[in-house]
């Protein structure tokens, strides 16, 4: 969350500083010292300016890097109704994850839900305004470019077919860098506990996407039934 986002949110909305700094309780001089980069969004300060500000939650602060999952698996669903996940909405709440950060996690996991898999791409399909050189590159740093370059894979095959060109433009450009560092070693798709009977099944019929990725999985975009 930069000055930038704070200010721009402000003048959008036609609002004075002294005014959108009532809203999260600071004063106008600490709001202005916010917008102009002079000082550090706190973590705890970025929630409250979100929801004052109404900003996407891929505004949220990033850590520099990342080499572990800081999100208990058991809140997943919590986590993605409150990023407005339809299949979750009836979880659904103030969100106070990245959505770039929570993908992270949720690649990262040895085994994952169905439901929660298969909400993957809808994030990158949702959050196309996401951090994408922050994930990229933590991807690359834990050798999840092949999950990550999967998920993008599928997000951008469902705005195809929504002919979302801005959409499009953004996820295949992701795909292209991911692309480069394709790794070569078979993987799954977060479900680690695949029997061996599984795994011959899935090579034999995986979808070409995950065959590309290098992946063992069923999962594919006409499985995914979102809209804009």
């Amino acid at each position: 969350m930069t000055g930038q986002d704070l200010r721009q949110a402000r003048q959008q909305k036609l609002w004075t500083q002294e005014f959108a700094a009532k809203r999260p309780g600071m004063s106008q001089a600490y709001l202005s010292l916010l917008e102009r980069n002079h000082r550090v969004v706190p973590g705890k300060l970025a929630s409250r300016l979100l929801k004052a500000l109404e900003l996407s939650p891929t505004a949220l602060p990033l850590p520099p890097e990342k080499l572990a999952s800081t999100t208990n698996p058991a809140r997943f669903p919590e986590c993605l109704g409150a990023l407005g996940y339809p299949g979750f909405s009836y979880l659904k709440g103030r969100s106070n994850r990245n959505p770039a950060d929570f993908l992270f996690d949720a690649l990262m996991q040895a085994d994952l839900d169905t439901r929660v898999a298969e909400a993957l791409p809808w994030l990158a399909f949702k959050y196309t305004d996401m951090d994408w050189n922050w994930l990229v590159k933590n991807a690359k740093l834990n050798d999840l470019q092949n999950r990550l370059g999967f998920v993008v894979t599928l997000a951008c095959q469902v705005a195809e077919r929504l002919v979302l060109k801005d959409k499009v433009a953004v996820l295949a450009n992701c795909e292209a860098l991911l692309e480069r560092s394709r790794l070569a070693r078979e993987d799954h798709f977060c479900h680690e506990s695949l029997s061996e009977a599984e795994k011959r099944w899935l090579r034999e019929r995986r979808p070409a996407e995950a065959q590309r990725w290098n992946l063992l999985t069923d999962l594919s975009s006409e499985q995914l039934t979102y809209d804009d």
